[in-house]
């Protein structure tokens, strides 16, 4: 729970604050964090219990011990809390500090009064319908552990909008002044943050609050996912109000689909699942990883023979892995989309050695043609990717025109898509311009807005010394030299400065002796 609220509450990745954990740990400010009881000892019973009297009144402590709810639970531990829970705060940085006030808050939120609503729900007949109206509010009448904590949640659909009602009595009659509809969408299940896939884990049975952050650290440093943040995409949706006997119709929009510090599957990640559960489907599934948890703690309390538990998962595992090193053909990843309608010829999404991409054709034995390849767009999945958006990746590169008597294609590279003229790359505007659709009217001018930025950038430039220049940097005027930056003197004009004097600044920068950075050892 320690790794899911951080998450929520603080921003921290589950692999972050098992760190400061450990810190606070070892400072003794907590108790040791690998735990996933939820018991608190009658020493820290006995001091919270004063503190909360002390501050709010007893009507506000409540006496409560838990019992946890994870499968598998081992609770050797005492619950994570402040070793002195008098100490509001610590010595430390802003991190360790933001940390241990999460503790401290959930310790003594466990141990006080539940909080009193009064929840109204108010049902409106329709004089002329047998639909009804719904409405809702709630008023706090005793905070209880709000008063200190309000826990986090993941559920990012949750709507309701709950408030204040007007006095309103039974049977009593209204009158309508404007009733609104809005248009509203079915959403599709969240994607995983840190914690809500802690949450999953726990509720699986599948680890323990010291494997948590050491697995999400794997597959995220393998690649197999990716933690980012992902733009929203304009929608439309129809809002209608009826106001006095007109009917009003708007179209409207909103940013639908925005993603904060989520987890996506990437191509390679996609590829060793599919890999795993074609070949090893039991080991992958959820009740297996939960049953070895359940034999794992039977050996470590006596009750399981260790030798007889391992030679009884690894004899099977070995012939599993041996037939599947012969029978495998997975490696390549590959998922066929279908068919070229101009040449004919297989269209095929796979993993190629600089990443994913898509080909048109097959190299055979027989045959000097080769097959042709594009490579996918930041984005798109082997998994997902369609024939339509493959196939869109062959008409780049394109030709968009001449200027200047040289020709304007637009093409996709490393960076993204750009446009090329006269040996110079210039980047299309993200989110602006389409490399399918550009006109030649507008990579002109992105042509000429690079050109006017360059000459910002160069402020001297030698026909005879092309590696040398005088440019504008972020921080004034600097010399460039073969792939190296030298500081212009004090008081020196940039725009004066000849060949020569270049030179001289960069003998003497050369010759000057280095900085050295010394580091005081820790005793």
């Amino acid at each position: 729970t320690l790794q899911q609220e951080a998450s929520r509450k603080l921003g921290y990745s589950v692999s972050q604050t098992m760190t400061i954990a450990q810190r606070l740990y070892e400072a003794g400010h907590i108790t040791y964090m690998r735990t996933d009881s939820v018991n608190l000892s009658d020493l820290a019973l006995n001091a919270v219990q004063k503190i909360i009297t002390a501050d709010f009144g007893s009507e506000y402590h409540q006496l409560r011990k838990y019992k946890s709810k994870a499968k598998g639970a081992q609770e050797a531990h005492e619950a994570i809390r402040p070793t002195y829970p008098e100490k509001r705060t610590i010595d430390g940085n802003n991190t360790e500090m933001r940390l241990y006030e999460l503790i401290w808050k959930r310790t003594l939120a466990s141990q006080m009064s539940d909080a009193q609503l009064e929840k109204t729900t108010v049902k409106i007949n329709v004089s002329s319908s047998p639909q009804k109206f719904i409405a809702q509010g709630e008023v706090l009448k005793f905070d209880g552990f709000l008063k200190v904590y309000i826990e986090s949640t993941d559920d990012e659909n949750d709507e309701e909008d709950t408030g204040l009602l007007p006095p309103i009595k039974k049977d009593q009659e209204l009158s309508r002044k404007i009733i609104s509809a809005t248009q509203r969408f079915s959403y599709h299940p969240p994607r995983y943050t840190e914690a809500s896939l802690v949450r999953k884990l726990e509720e699986l049975g599948i680890g323990r609050p010291s494997t948590y952050a050491p697995t999400i650290s794997t597959i995220l440093n393998r690649g197999y996912v990716l933690k980012e943040d992902r733009e929203g995409k304009e929608r439309e949706y129809i809002s209608l109000t009826l106001e006095k006997e007109t009917v009003r119709k708007e179209i409207k929009t909103e940013i639908t689909g925005s993603e904060k510090a989520k987890l996506f599957p990437d191509n390679i990640g996609m590829i060793v699942n599919d890999f795993l559960l074609e070949y090893f489907k039991n080991i992958l599934d959820f009740n297996f990883t939960a049953k070895v948890e359940k034999q794992f703690d039977d050996i470590a309390s006596g009750k399981g023979d260790w030798a007889k538990m391992i030679d009884d998962f690894y004899k099977p595992f070995h012939k599993q892995v041996q037939t599947t090193l012969e029978v495998s053909d997975y490696t390549k990843g590959e998922r066929v989309l279908g068919t070229d309608t101009d040449s004919g010829k297989p269209v095929i999404a796979r993993m190629a050695r600089y990443g994913p991409v898509v080909q048109i054709g097959e190299q055979k034995e027989d045959s000097d043609e080769k097959p042709r390849f594009a490579s996918m767009l930041k984005g798109q999945h082997i998994e997902t990717i369609t024939l339509e958006e493959a196939l869109n990746l062959f008409r780049l590169p394109r030709s968009v025109g001449e200027y200047e008597g040289k020709e304007m294609t637009v093409a996709i590279g490393r960076f993204g898509p750009y446009v090329r003229h006269d040996n110079k790359f210039v980047s299309l505007k993200k989110n602006v311009d389409d490399p399918y659709s550009i006109t030649a009217e507008r990579a002109i001018e992105l042509i000429e807005e690079k050109r006017e930025k360059d000459r910002n950038k160069y402020i001297k430039t030698y026909e005879d010394e092309p590696d040398l220049q005088v440019l504008n940097g972020r921080w004034g005027p600097y010399i460039a030299y073969k792939k190296k930056n030298y500081k212009i003197p004090k008081g020196t004009e940039a725009k004066e400065l000849t060949k020569e004097n270049c030179f001289k600044i960069i003998d003497e920068a050369d010759k000057s002796p280095k900085k050295k950075t010394t580091r005081t050892k820790k005793k």
